[in-house]
């Protein structure tokens, strides 16, 4: 029972391996070398977090790293399923990216790292651009810290003690309402 479990709970994730590194530690008999593996996993629906893990076969290494990313998932808001509410940036270390929304049919627009990320959580419309350091560690961890800026409608809604309906037509009508208000007064004035 516990082992169907497990292979459920398996198939419900997909895991990106993004980067392999060998490492060697020099020793009195010469070098022993291992392996360090950079892994994205996600659920397609939303959930996606990342792992590294380090060992002496290749094999380890990555269930190593697949086990840390599932215990460091963070959930997206996603709007229709497909791309983000707004545009975001993300840093970490010199890793800087942005992030932008796009209408459907355009695709994942994204370099490597960044690209992996994208698939496992799901979204399958965005433009996004890497700036500084192209490390795939920096470029993962930027584009996970982006991504927890990002808001929902709703959770600002509620957030501000408003419905969506009202955060959504501010948003389209604040800028003309004020430019009429101020044309109002101006011809008061005049009059």
């Amino acid at each position: 029972m516990a082992r169907r479990d497990r292979e459920e709970e398996q198939s419900e994730f997909v895991d990106r391996l993004v980067h392999i590194n060998r490492v060697a530690k020099v020793v009195k008999g010469g070098r022993r070398f291992g392996f360090a593996a950079l892994v994205v996993v996600g659920d397609q629906k939303g959930r996606v977090g990342f792992g590294k893990g380090k060992a002496r076969e290749v094999p380890e290494a990555i269930r190593k790293a697949t086990e840390q990313a599932k215990t460091n998932m963070i959930r997206v808001p996603l709007r229709e399923g497909r791309t983000l509410h707004h545009d975001t940036e993300g840093r970490w270390g010199a890793g800087k990216v942005i992030m932008r929304t796009a209408p459907e049919g355009t695709g994942i627009i994204a370099g490597g790292p960044m690209r992996a990320v994208f698939e496992t959580l799901g979204i399958r419309d965005i433009v996004a651009k890497s700036n500084g350091s192209q490390n795939p560690y920096n470029m993962v961890r930027a584009t996970i810290e982006g991504l927890k800026s990002e808001d929902s409608p709703r959770r600002v809604a509620s957030r501000r003690g408003l419905k969506v309906a009202q955060l959504v037509s501010r948003r389209g009508d604040a800028p003309r309402s004020e430019k009429t208000e101020e044309a109002i007064s101006e011809d008061a004035q005049v009059g």
